[in-house]
């Protein structure tokens, strides 16, 4: 399997270089292609992942098409053989890896959904009883699950980190009517993909997803329910009260912060075995959904 740190698609415009994906112009569309990057506390590592970018795009491109009842998204084709001419002779990096969408205008916000207590929830939870201004009842342990999922947004920060902001904030920004689409379809997509999951044996425990306008028509973008936009538990090993084992990058995340690393760039090597047992928590993710 070819690994792609970065791509270097010379006929083609580059627009945009993000953690994980490139994005190009080839015209009417977009190409987004997923890379085997991996970044965590904002610091892209400087060793790849193999695999991972074919992985979390074949996850996006599921979840697209689980969805597309609820909401349209951007995606247009992910067969390198309906991509324009001008990709073809890229077809051997881009197969399996890529998609060409719609190209949209983005809505500055991160729609993040919670189906449980964890992360920076969990820690907000601990100091004041709420999440991003929404209170919750007392008593709850870590990784518990809500009572019902809730919606807290965040800023989209092209640099540093995302702030999580209010339900109102995001209303007096959008306006009501959009803000409260986005935020009802969002919750919508997440109890589908968590209800689908859970089949599977995996708990969605949180997600986040981004919208797009093209013209005036609301689209779902970018990535979806993948390991690197959600926490997937397994189910069979949930037990609240304390961390869940993961098929995410939270792995990652624990190695790094036993490592001594003090979350400033450059971020460090990572050893085999921690790449290995990172890939291998992707592929799990994969196996189990679609596969």
């Amino acid at each position: 399997m070819q690994t792609v740190f970065y791509t270097h698609l010379e006929d083609l415009l580059l627009v945009r270089r993000g953690k994980v994906r490139d994005m190009y112009d080839v015209g009417d569309a977009y190409l987004l292609v997923s890379t085997d990057r991996i970044s965590a506390f904002d610091s892209v590592m400087p060793n790849p992942i193999e695999g991972k970018g074919r992985l979390l795009n074949l996850i996006s491109a599921f979840w697209f098409r689980q969805t597309e009842d609820l909401v349209p998204n951007h995606l247009l084709s992910i067969s390198v053989a309906e991509f324009p001419p001008i990709c073809s002779r890229y077809k051997d990096v881009l197969r399996e890896r890529s998609m060409l969408v719609r190209k949209t205008r983005p809505l500055r916000f991160e729609c993040i959904v919670r189906g449980y207590l964890a992360g920076s929830g969990w820690a907000e939870y601990q100091m004041t009883g709420s999440v991003c201004g929404k209170r919750l009842r007392s008593g709850l342990r870590e990784a518990d699950k809500l009572e019902e999922p809730v919606f807290t947004p965040s800023t989209k920060a092209e640099h540093g980190h995302d702030v999580n902001i209010s339900f109102a904030d995001m209303e007096d920004a959008l306006g009501s009517e959009v803000a409260h689409k986005v935020r009802d379809v969002s919750i919508q997509i997440y109890a589908r993909g968590a209800a689908i999951a859970q089949e599977k044996g995996i708990i969605i425990a949180d997600t986040k997803m981004e919208f797009g306008f093209d013209g005036d028509q609301l689209l779902l973008i970018d990535e979806l329910m993948t390991p690197d936009s959600s926490r997937f538990w397994p189910a069979d090993r949930y037990e609240p009260g304390r961390p869940q084992t993961s098929f995410d990058k939270q792995f990652l995340r624990d190695y790094l912060l036993s490592s001594g690393w003090d979350k400033n760039p450059p971020a460090p090597h990572l050893p085999d075995e921690i790449v290995r047992r990172t890939s291998e928590r992707y592929q799990e993710a994969y196996s189990r959904l679609v596969s």
